[in-house]
């Protein structure tokens, strides 16, 4: 008779060991009150030494990834009555429908413009550094390629039809929509009967309040998930994996630091009129969180904490802005990834790109770039769509399988922060911004350390 248990230790003892240790040294951090961001630093290194360690000895990490896998799982617990409740609370705040109506053509327009750019930057850097030159043009063996919807199929499936099935299947734009519906009907039907609504907008108030409380409790797991899924990345790749394309990956990074510095520096210092340094540094939860859960619905809850806490914007425009941008806010994955990954392709097939070519591609990038889900792997279904665009064979993808995992973490902290920026440029727009307390560097305490 078979003892899981005991076959389970037995293979996976000395990572958990490694793990036990690291994690007991990261849980001592935290109650000497070491800062939440210091603690994600310390847990990323942390992961990648193990993770090269157990690489280096071929250990197994079942047990190290099902440590991040729980961590994951909690954060995605928190994302649909997050939402649903956030996009309420955040609209019958706000009694005026134009007023409504003039914020999301703000947001909208950041998120889209944003994207634009990243494309563009994402093809000037990749024409430039030559990200396929000398490559093999053979397919991996077990690439299977994805089913790409038609344009009408996408529209229909952010489209609600059982909100409790969306909800259940964790269909977060349905959800999103039909919180919109609910919010501003609770407006509408306060306009003339104010007394109708006031028990729903209590219910919505407390049961907000609840779910920040639920979410201060899971994201004092943050440093402990980040050092797992960071250590199994690492054990999974190692050095040897990265090496045949080390160059995407440098093209990749470089196309997304440099929209990550002079885009989103550019917007926060020229048009917020704030210190770039101090904005980021502040930021620097949500970029850390980004990364490494590759999510950015995972990424929304601490979002929400940092955009209303540190950078002091209104919770009125952050509940507004934080839940849309992770579900249509795709700088990295639906910008920079579709572009670089066009001109890699078409440099290893050896088709020739026109000046045409370009310019379809940041349209369609930006397009496509509404319908990905903010969950790790579907930026390829994005990359898809832009490459049958354009004309490019999509076996080109299966080239990329191997370090897509490594490019996302990237492509998800710009996607993460552009977010947070869009909020800062919303908020200073509409005086929801407090500019003072932020120079003075007012933040109210994130509440992320172990009781």
């Amino acid at each position: 008779m078979e003892n899981n248990l005991i076959d389970a230790l037995e293979a996976n003892w000395i990572s958990l060991l490694v793990s036990a240790v690291i994690l007991g040294v990261l849980y001592v951090l935290a109650k000497k009150r070491v800062g939440f961001g210091t603690r994600v630093l310390i847990a990323l290194g942390l992961g990648l030494g193990a993770g090269l360690l157990f690489n280096g000895f071929q250990l197994e990490t079942e047990g190290v990834s099902t440590i991040g896998k729980i961590y994951v799982n909690f954060i995605r617990m928190l994302v649909i009555p997050l939402v649903f409740v956030l996009v309420i609370n955040s609209i019958i705040s706000i009694t005026n429908l134009s007023y409504l109506r003039k914020l999301s053509v703000k947001t909208i327009g950041w998120f889209l413009g944003t994207t634009g750019i990243a494309a563009i930057i994402g093809l000037i850097v990749a024409v430039s550094m030559n990200p396929g030159a000398g490559l093999d043009a053979a397919p991996s063996a077990d690439f299977v390629a994805r089913e790409v919807p038609s344009f009408f199929q996408v529209i229909l499936d952010q489209i609600p039809s059982n909100p409790f099935k969306d909800a259940a299947e964790g269909k977060v734009v349905p959800i999103l929509i039909f919180a919109l519906f609910i919010a501003v009907a609770i407006v509408k039907v306060g306009s003339k009967k104010p007394d109708a609504v006031e028990p729903v907008k209590a219910f919505v108030a407390s049961a907000t309040e609840i779910m920040h409380q639920v979410v201060k409790f899971v994201l004092r797991f943050t440093p402990y998930g980040v050092y797992a899924l960071i250590a199994v990345m690492a054990a999974k790749y190692g050095w040897e994996t990265l090496e045949p394309l080390a160059m995407l990956i440098l093209v990749s990074y470089v196309a997304l630091a440099l929209h990550f510095i002079l885009v989103f520096g550019g917007l926060v210092s020229f048009v917020a009129k704030v210190n770039p340094i101090k904005f980021f540094r502040k930021a620097y939860p949500t970029v850390a969180v980004a990364f490494t859960t590759r999510s950015s619905f995972a990424t929304l809850p601490i979002n929400l904490e940092v955009i209303t806490k540190r950078l002091r914007v209104s919770p009125k425009i952050a509940s507004f802005v934080a839940p849309l941008g992770a579900s249509m806010n795709f700088n990295g994955c639906g910008g920079v990834w579709p572009a670089v990954v066009s001109v890699f392709v078409a440099e290893v097939f050896g088709i020739s790109l026109s000046f045409t070519d370009y310019v379809l591609i940041v349209l369609v990038s930006v397009i496509s770039s509404i319908g990905v889900a903010g969950v790790p792997g579907p930026a390829s279904i994005s990359t898809t769509v832009v490459l049958t665009a354009i004309g490019l064979p999509l076996e080109g993808i299966a080239l990329v399988v191997a370090v897509e995992a490594i490019i996302d973490m990237g492509r998800t902290a710009v996607n993460a922060t552009g977010t947070t920026v869009t909020a800062l440029l919303v908020a200073d727009s509409e005086g929801e911004f407090d500019r003072d307390s932020f120079n003075r560097d007012e933040e109210d305490e994130l509440e992320l350390n172990p009781v």
